[in-house]
């Protein structure tokens, strides 16, 4: 399947583009590996934050290939999370911020009554629908190293040292007490924190 257009979703808080080193490494590397552009986009360049967007948290939603083909900007409200359904895929394939994500929307589909998925492939743990996810044992927080796309959040925390990598089993979750979902919207500080048991 040809993917036209990839993505980069920015959080904007105060009108400053948060974590935007992070964005960009993945925007160019993507850039490169998917289409061959060998050009450094500088996102501090590229994006000028319009007047409308307020001192509220924004979503900055950038669509691109070999130009930018759209920036759009909106006012973002964190999701409420209470219950997450495990879904499974065995050959999801998301390694790049494809704007299709039309195998995704299947498996969220398949959510019943739950907020949110948890997608197994392999029997190894991967993302949720939007988020990467960290699982707590012993005071230490692990994330999968499967995820299906390694977001700039996760990236941010596994540099500070908030996390660490680790391979996270299905058949093992319940060694596990808590599940947290962050993203590029959702800081490590807001993220959604929920018992492991909670996960259906």
């Amino acid at each position: 399947m040809s993917h036209t257009l990839c993505f980069e979703t920015i959080c904007v808080e105060n009108r400053q583009l948060k974590n935007l080193s992070y964005h960009e490494a993945r925007l160019n590397k993507t850039r490169q590996e998917l289409w061959g552009y060998p050009d450094h986009w500088n996102l501090s360049e590229l994006i000028e934050i319009p007047d409308s967007v307020e001192n509220d948290s924004y979503k900055c939603r950038l669509a691109y290939n070999e130009k930018i083909d759209n920036i759009k900007w909106e006012p973002y409200t964190r999701r409420t999370i209470r219950k997450i359904q495990r879904v499974y895929h065995e050959t999801i394939d998301y390694s790049f911020k494809y704007e299709d994500r039309a195998e995704l929307n299947t498996l969220f589909a398949q959510r019943n009554d739950a907020d949110e998925i948890l997608i197994i492939k392999k029997g190894l743990v991967t993302d949720s629908l939007y988020c990467n996810v960290a699982f707590s044992e012993g005071g230490q927080w692990y994330t999968p190293s499967t995820p299906l796309l390694p977001g700039t959040q996760r990236a941010f925390l596994l540099d500070k040292g908030l996390i660490q990598e680790a391979d996270i089993f299905e058949k093992n979750l319940s060694k596990y007490r808590w599940i947290k979902l962050f993203n590029a919207m959702v800081s490590w500080e807001n993220a959604p924190v929920l018992e492991v048991e909670l996960i259906g």
